[in-house]
């Protein structure tokens, strides 16, 4: 087991996470985080299960670093995973590949405020509690809003929580502030303020994106269904593109990613439109999955090493990033 495997899974001792080994065979668990985005209409109707042939159990998980953690014991081999956890799997070794852009993130992560808190700037946030995801795309967010704001990370208390932890404390009174996704970005907006989203960090040099990503030896030895399922997560997404204003808080995708996902249906719109979908083509054109995904990690890894995230960055990421399926599912 490599080192990765190792650190990760001693944080997992306990939870319950790595005791999938007991699926079926022709189970494959797809790693997720619950977004209210398109492919869980096509979840919902077990699009992907007929195209691939596979049997699915959507496995949903509350960061990164407990998806990263699945992939080294072996338990998961498709999963959706932030930016920047992917930027540590792949520093680390870890043996994967990004095979699409699930969505670029935009104000669908936001840092939240208290509205008694006495936050306006960012530059306020020194000597309050904030919690984050810590090595998620938010706690990557969060340190370069700090830094762009030209404030100490050490001036404020960083708390790593979990979204439901996140809401929970929030609820208690037990923080100032929360960096997080929906649907729990949703109820701390119900006595909180927006003041920095996912959008406004990437435009100071600190974008952030979920990625589909897979073990490549899996990979190579499923190859047709990969296609396949790159081509229905693709064809879930073109659904929406095709007209979102059509996606209300009374149609019925939006009621079926609000059951799936826990988020209220009139949040939902709100939610997509804070992300930016990327169809297959132009992320196979514009090099998504290819240069520009790999510069985009490996630019990740570098602020990541200089928050002390991680010891070192390779030179080159382009062994984690592939166009193979998105071609083949585009033809």
């Amino acid at each position: 087991m490599n080192k990765l495997a190792v650190v990760l899974l001693a944080g997992l001792a306990g939870t319950g996470l790595l005791a999938g080994t007991a699926v079926a065979q022709d189970t494959v668990i797809v790693g997720h985080f619950g977004n209210p985005t398109p492919d869980q209409v096509a979840a919902a109707d077990a699009k992907f299960e007929k195209a691939t042939g596979w049997k699915i159990d959507w496995r949903k998980f509350s960061a990164g670093t407990d998806v990263i953690a699945a992939m080294a014991s072996g338990d998961v081999n498709v999963a959706e995973l932030g930016s920047s956890p992917m930027a540590i799997a792949a520093t680390q070794g870890l043996d994967l590949e990004m095979f699409m852009v699930a969505e670029v993130i935009g104000t669908a992560e936001s840092l939240i405020v208290r509205n008694d808190a006495g936050i306006k700037t960012l530059a306020d946030l020194k000597g309050k509690r904030v919690a984050v995801p810590i090595g998620s795309t938010s706690h990557f967010s969060l340190m370069g809003a700090l830094k762009h704001a030209g404030v100490d990370p050490g001036d404020v208390t960083i708390m790593n929580m979990s979204p439901d932890q996140m809401v929970a404390a929030w609820q208690q009174g037990a923080i100032d502030a929360g960096f997080v996704w929906e649907p729990a970005q949703g109820k701390l907006m119900e006595n909180g303020t927006r003041l920095v989203g996912a959008d406004e960090t990437a435009e100071w040099g600190y974008p952030t994106f979920d990625a589909w990503v897979v073990n490549k030896d899996f990979a190579d030895k499923h190859k047709d269904a990969m296609i396949a399922f790159t081509k229905t997560m693709a064809e879930a997404n073109d659904a929406y593109l095709a007209d979102t204003s059509k996606w209300t808080a009374d149609s019925a995708p939006v009621k079926t990613i609000a059951d799936r996902t826990g988020a209220a249906p009139d949040q939902v719109p709100a939610v997509l439109s804070g992300y930016t979908f990327l169809p297959l083509k132009k992320q196979i054109e514009s090099g998504w999955l290819g240069k520009k995904g790999a510069d985009a990690t490996k630019a990740t890894a570098e602020f990541l090493k200089s928050a002390g995230r991680i010891d070192s960055v390779k030179d080159d990421y382009t062994p984690f990033v592939t166009d193979e399926f998105a071609k083949a599912a585009a033809e």
